[in-house]
């Protein structure tokens, strides 16, 4: 094992290394192929390789796939379950045919019906991190953490978390059982959280920000440069951030951010996501590759200044526009 170094997630016990390792384009499916086609034998590597760095802490959800991502975690974990730390998440609703329905549901039972299924995708009996993985407008936040709150008592769950939601609810449901963690996008390209108060709100309760997307969906590693530059499938050329003028925009940001990591000897995307870390949060960069995970890994040993924080943070100030992070249906499931 490497020697990672740890930080501890909410107030509730959970420790965790400095970043996490986000699973979401091993598969094909809802969230798969995203960044290109996968392959399972490598996306397995890929966990195991993490492991023995001292990268155990897996991201997952029961919609990726549905259900595919889960299925492959159990085949990268099997005999070695207690040595890793898994999130997954539940609210987008999948039917009883494994098939999305397009609705968010956060209902009592459908949370009870979602655990089990994960548990057994799975192949664990235990879930260390349990996330509503978007808000269910129709059913109150109360009732949905106390669900989830049951689902501790009963030892299906250990520790619980939302995603992409704001103060407001954030203050209800840590009132009804603590929070260890909130997940949503922040990067340097990114920062609307920030913004809105939310990281303040995160730090007044003693809860953790899990931020996914710390590479801004790897445009900040600097590779694609010109519109052809994305694959012919790859959905980011569909997200208003990379298109049009907004895209050349944001490319010569990402230059900028590229001259201070030449000067480091380090990668883009390291520098991207040693900025997260240094920030005092929990970044989950997503790969389905050893090479890039040993890469990743390799972020949480770089130390930033200050002085080399207020450096990236003047490239990209807080209020830059960089484009809407998803296409406006998309953006109706995130309740900031």
């Amino acid at each position: 094992m490497s020697n990672i170094k740890e930080v501890k997630l909410g107030s509730q016990g959970l420790v965790v290394p400095a970043l996490g390792l986000g699973c979401m384009g091993m598969t094909t499916g809802f969230g798969g192929d995203i960044y290109g086609k996968a392959d399972e034998k490598e996306a397995i590597a890929t966990i195991q390789r993490s492991l023995e760095l001292g990268g155990n802490f897996l991201d997952t959800a029961d919609i990726y796939g549905p259900f595919l991502n889960e299925q492959l975690i159990a085949k990268a974990i099997r005999g070695n379950r207690e040595k890793y730390i898994i999130a997954t998440k539940f609210g987008f609703e999948i039917g009883d045919n494994g098939q999305a329905t397009g609705a968010f549901n956060s209902s009592k039972n459908y949370v009870k019906k979602a655990v089990e299924r994960s548990l057994k995708n799975l192949g664990t009996d235990y879930i260390d991190l349990y996330y509503q993985h978007r808000l269910d407008t129709n059913t109150p936040i109360e009732e949905t953490v106390e669900a989830m709150a049951e689902l501790v008592k009963e030892g299906k769950v250990k520790y619980i978390g939302l995603s992409e939601v704001g103060s407001e609810t954030i203050r209800k449901a840590h009132q009804v059982h603590p929070l260890t963690a909130v997940q949503s996008e922040y990067s340097l390209f990114e920062r609307q959280i920030e913004e809105l108060g939310i990281l303040d709100t995160l730090k007044e309760l003693g809860i953790s920000l899990i931020a996914y997307s710390p590479v801004g969906r790897g445009f900040l590693n600097g590779t694609i440069q010109k519109p052809e530059d994305f694959g012919e499938n790859d959905w980011r050329k569909f997200l208003p951030k990379y298109q049009g003028e907004q895209f050349y925009k944001n490319v010569e940001l990402v230059n900028e951010i590229k001259k201070v990591a030449v000067e480091k000897n380090i990668t883009s995307a390291q520098l991207a996501i040693a900025w997260v870390i240094a920030k005092g949060h929990t970044p989950i960069p997503g790969t389905k590759r050893v090479k890039y995970v040993e890469e990743n890994i390799a972020s949480a040993s770089i130390m930033l200044t200050q002085e080399d924080l207020n450096r990236l943070e003047a490239i990209i100030p807080l209020g830059t526009v960089t484009g809407a992070r998803y296409d406006e249906a998309s953006m109706k499931g995130v309740n900031l």
